[in-house]
């Protein structure tokens, strides 16, 4: 067997997938090993930075556990996660063309908080009391020719005033809750104002950030994901119009569609008819889901 040389290594890895019988894997592969190596060859990477960046690896999963997903935060901060979400608005934009009806509502990063099983709670009820300023969620959702979409699953969950997330704390669900929209669409819920924070620093993804030049941190702003029978699933957040950071989300996360207006209202009756005693804020946002395409 002739000794191979620089140039030669990428493609005899992929001469030796000629059995692979999962196309779309080989074609994944294939330019996997194509980039991944023209990459080592570009930067003529050295064994030492090599080892390196295995040690990098090891240790962001070392940093897993069920409450916290380093690796998640990895490919948010360098933009793979929404560059993956941009890829499949594009190809759902390109199937809903020559349909009429109003855009979707865009979809951004789940986030490394996301946590299965947040407790189902009634239109109306309030998750944030005591943690930070009280808000009003309200809005529709729809299907993109406007008609409304009873029973949508919304669950949602955001940090408290300080930024931290509930499972950051402890071992109990606070600031997160499912609702269902009611007949007409319609879904309401308490929370708090978001503000902004940093993503987890402590781990081998903040030292990059370190390293890289970057701040850690993600404007403010409230998860929210739907899910309805017949339509496809939207992980989105609302982002609040004035927070800092909104020009340089550590994890590329904003659209500008979704930054919205949290105007902030004096002691009284509250849209809902809830009677305030202190200072609270609204936030006003209609979902559009897309028709389920499977």
């Amino acid at each position: 067997m002739a000794q191979l040389e620089v140039s030669d290594f990428a493609q005899a890895v992929i001469d030796r997938m000629g059995e692979c019988k999962d196309a779309r894997f080989k074609q994944v592969m294939t330019s996997l090993v194509k980039h991944a190596h023209a990459f080592m060859r570009e930067v003529d990477l050295t064994p030492d930075e090599w080892m390196a960046g295995i040690q990098f690896l090891t240790e962001t999963g070392k940093k897993c556990d069920e409450k916290r997903q380093e690796f998640i935060l990895l490919s948010d901060t360098l933009g793979i996660s929404m560059l993956i979400v941009a890829l499949a608005q594009a190809r759902g934009a390109k199937a809903l063309a020559e349909q009429p009806g109003e855009r979707p509502t865009e979809a951004t990063v789940q986030g490394p908080f996301f946590w299965p099983g947040a407790p189902q709670k009634e239109l109306g009820d309030d998750i944030g009391a005591g943690l930070g300023e009280p808000t009003l969620y309200h809005g529709r959702v729809t299907d993109t020719s406007g008609r409304p979409i009873a029973g949508c699953v919304v669950d949602v969950w955001s940090g408290d005033e300080g930024g931290l997330y509930d499972m950051q704390k402890g071992d109990e669900m606070s600031l997160r809750a499912q609702f269902r929209t009611d007949k007409d669409g319609n879904y309401r819920f308490w929370s708090i104002k978001p503000t902004y924070y940093p993503v987890p620093g402590d781990g081998p993804v903040g030292r990059m950030l370190d390293k890289m030049g970057r701040h850690l941190n993600r404007p403010g702003h409230m998860h929210m994901m739907l899910d309805a029978p017949g339509h496809e699933k939207l992980v989105t957040h609302i982002f609040v119009k004035d927070s800092p950071y909104l020009d340089s989300d550590a994890v590329f996360g904003v659209r500008n569609s979704l930054i919205v207006e949290f105007p902030k209202h004096a002691p009284g009756k509250a849209p809902d008819g809830r009677s305030m005693d202190k200072p609270f804020y609204t936030a006003k946002y209609d979902f559009r889901l897309v028709p389920s395409m499977r």
